[in-house]
């Protein structure tokens, strides 16, 4: 009897050791699709907030790219590290929608990305129109990552996603809410 229960004490053991090192059991298929699609949505967020330190006028907006840039880099990096874990690639889910249309006239790219042409544009900008359009269009990128970061709440299965998830959402709405508060206060163009 000895002789049966040890390799099946052995194969038990391994297979709790491969579920615990994120051998695949404990992702699915959403978990990744969130994942492939929120890292180019960061770092085009993280682009942009990089621009508002020397192109906006708005103080406010500089503390609020800064903030953005210091919250998303390390996510960026930790939902990295789950693809690399989960032997998966932002292209292999086809990635984003970046060439959708302009957050100008409230229209968005794929999620609230921006279109190459109105990175373009906002990259051109500066001072009181930079600021405009910088919130403008984050406020556009912050509801499409509230909207990918509901679905994964809704049918994720690895709780670390869904833990971020929940902090995404959370973390944005509030931002948004500070974002068309101080959209009132600019001057108008």
């Amino acid at each position: 009897m000895k002789r049966f229960l040890g390799p099946i004490i052995v194969g038990a053991a391994a297979l709790i050791l491969l579920a615990g090192c994120g051998g695949g059991a404990d992702h699915n298929d959403q978990d990744v699709s969130f994942t492939t699609d929120m890292v180019p949505h960061h770092q085009q967020a993280v682009e942009m907030a990089d621009l508002a330190a020397t192109r906006a006028s708005d103080p406010k907006v500089k503390a609020l790219a800064a903030r953005i840039k210091a919250a998303q880099d390390p996510e960026i990096r930790t939902m990295q590290g789950w693809l690399s874990d989960w032997a998966a690639k932002a292209s292999d889910m086809g990635g984003m929608d970046h060439g959708g249309g302009s957050t100008k006239a409230g229209g968005s790219g794929g999620m609230g990305m921006m279109s190459d042409a109105d990175m373009g544009a906002l990259k051109a900008a500066s001072g009181a129109p930079f600021d405009r359009m910088f919130l403008t269009a984050m406020i556009s990128h912050h509801n499409g990552a509230i909207e990918m970061a509901k679905t994964e709440q809704a049918k994720g299965k690895y709780q670390p996603a869904k833990e971020l998830a929940k902090t995404i959402q959370e973390t944005q709405a509030q931002e948004i809410a500070e974002m068309q508060q101080i959209l009132t206060g600019l001057p108008a163009s």
